[in-house]
């Protein structure tokens, strides 16, 4: 399982490396870059599935509210 995911702010491109939970879905994140504030696109159970390079760890686990 990987922890590690790279956050990409669709607002203005910086990206950020995040540990990620590995019990539940982070539903908001901050910019480091602009402070805009992520929120999960819709279909997608947090942060790290709409905008991270890897899914979040409960979606990795075939367990995640998501599927």
């Amino acid at each position: 399982m990987q922890l590690i995911s790279q956050l990409t702010c669709p607002s203005c491109g910086n990206v950020s490396v995040e540990t990620m939970p590995t019990d539940a879905c982070r539903f908001f994140h901050d910019c480091k870059g602009c402070g805009t504030r992520l929120k999960p696109k819709a279909g997608d159970c947090c942060v790290f599935c709409s905008y991270g390079t890897v899914p979040c760890p409960p979606r990795q686990a075939g367990n995640c509210c998501g599927n």
